[in-house]
């Protein structure tokens, strides 16, 4: 079961992936590509993500790692068969029967953190280190996969280094016993769907997690970005407007053509019934990058987009009142650099009650001077600190980032929620 109308609801069941062997074997060639800023050092991710993932648990959240999931998906023979020749369609003749004859262990090692070239040492870029190259992003939970009200909507990657992910997300969806039953409303790159050839070219898909946000039963915000296309929002639309009891209205948001801003919840999350964070220069009204917004009647036979007010504006219009408090405060130079890292992606395990990485601390003040009591992850799970998700109180928790902030994603981006309640 599956079912998200918001982004605030509290949480009860999410998907994660602790990084593992695919951070390990990342090179600095594949940096720009899969828009990093360094590679990791490994072991101080996993401790900072499973810390993270202590939290959540901390609160009866029922936390699935993606890798247990595949690995459990592996058991089921179509499901293995049809991973293995998404594989084969990229690699040499040959490695058919040698990944055939891998057992389960070995082959999700091979799906996830990629198969070393036989002539290794002959190069330094990822084709020419690898047959298969790793998936360092794998971690990033909210971007293969759209969970909204009861359905599953498939990403379509704008890489052809992450369309693995989307794969992996197809299969574990469609195959595994406690998801299959998910009603899909939505596969971009299913070949109904995808009339002129060419994976990445101008009339293919592009739909990441990242760029859509559930902010009630009747409105979904969707970026387009980097990372989502014109393409990609097309297809949603009428997905959902074939849906009996969808969202009435999406909310189109034109982001600025810039890498810091690769997603939608790069600049805009919802952490409250009536709050949010916002990176102002692209959010607020007037904003020096102002994100241009139009708006879908998903009812009307059209679907033609209307231009209308900024982000804040429209969503009041549809019964969604959001102060912003900004990510980095007043202070210009603090917002460039909190926004980097993440300052405007928080995750709400409840109303009120958020996730933040440590290391933006202006915003983590703002936060505090708008009412929110600000707990370190790590006296929480100490139990020096106590927080209460029913009890309506504004809380930040602090989470330790500084490693797993390098990847270019918040606690937004590493979690999917599965179930959340409605509000």
């Amino acid at each position: 079961m599956v079912r998200v109308t918001s982004e605030i609801g509290r949480v009860r069941r999410v998907l994660v992936h602790e990084p593992g062997i695919e951070v390990d074997n990342m090179v600095p060639a594949m940096m720009e590509e899969l828009l990093f800023d360094d590679i990791l050092y490994g072991d101080r991710a996993r401790d900072e993500h499973a810390r993270f993932r202590r939290v959540l648990q901390l609160f009866g959240i029922e936390v699935l790692d993606v890798n247990d999931l595949l690995h459990e998906t592996l058991e089921n023979e179509p499901a293995r068969q049809a991973l293995i020749e998404v594989l084969l369609e990229d690699l040499p003749e040959g490695y058919g029967e040698r990944l055939r004859a891998r057992d389960r262990e070995s082959l999700l090692q091979v799906l996830v953190g990629g198969l070393q070239n036989e002539f290794f040492g002959h190069g330094v870029d990822a084709d020419e280190l690898f047959t298969i190259p790793p998936l360092p992003n794998w971690c990033f939970q909210r971007d293969p996969q759209i969970v909204l009200g009861d359905g599953v909507v498939f990403s379509s990657m704008a890489t052809p280094a992450r369309r693995r992910e989307a794969i992996l997300a197809r299969a574990i969806f469609r195959h595994h016993p406690s998801l299959c039953d998910t009603p899909v409303i939505l596969d971009p790159i299913a070949r109904q769907n995808v009339p002129h050839a060419g994976y990445g070219g101008e009339h293919h898909p592009h739909l990441e997690g990242g760029d859509v946000l559930v902010l009630s039963k009747e409105v979904v915000a969707v970026g387009i970005s980097v990372r989502t296309n014109r393409v990609g929002v097309n297809q949603l639309a009428r997905a959902l407007a074939r849906l009996e009891d969808g969202p009435r209205w999406m909310v189109l948001v034109r982001l600025p053509s810039r890498r810091a801003y690769m997603h939608l919840d790069t600049v805009f999350t919802p952490i409250d019934k009536d709050a949010c964070l916002a990176f102002a220069p692209v959010i607020r009204p007037g904003g020096a990058e102002e994100a241009r917004v139009s708006t879908i009647d998903l009812r009307s036979q059209e679907l033609t987009p209307t231009p209308s007010a900024d982000l804040l504006t429209t969503l009041k219009g549809y019964g969604i009142d959001l102060q912003p408090i900004t990510c980095g405060a007043e202070d210009y130079v603090a917002q460039q650099r909190e926004q980097w890292t993440d300052g405007a992606n928080a995750f709400a395990l409840a109303p009120g009650v958020i996730t933040l990485f440590d290391r933006n601390l202006v915003t983590a003040s703002e936060l505090e001077r708008r009412g929110f009591r600000l707990v370190e992850a790590e006296d929480l799970l100490l139990g020096r600190e106590e927080v209460d998700l029913d009890s309506g109180e504004r809380v930040c928790i602090l989470i330790r980032s500084h490693e797993i902030s390098r990847a270019r994603g918040g606690p937004h981006c590493l979690v999917h929620p599965l179930v959340r309640d409605d509000l």
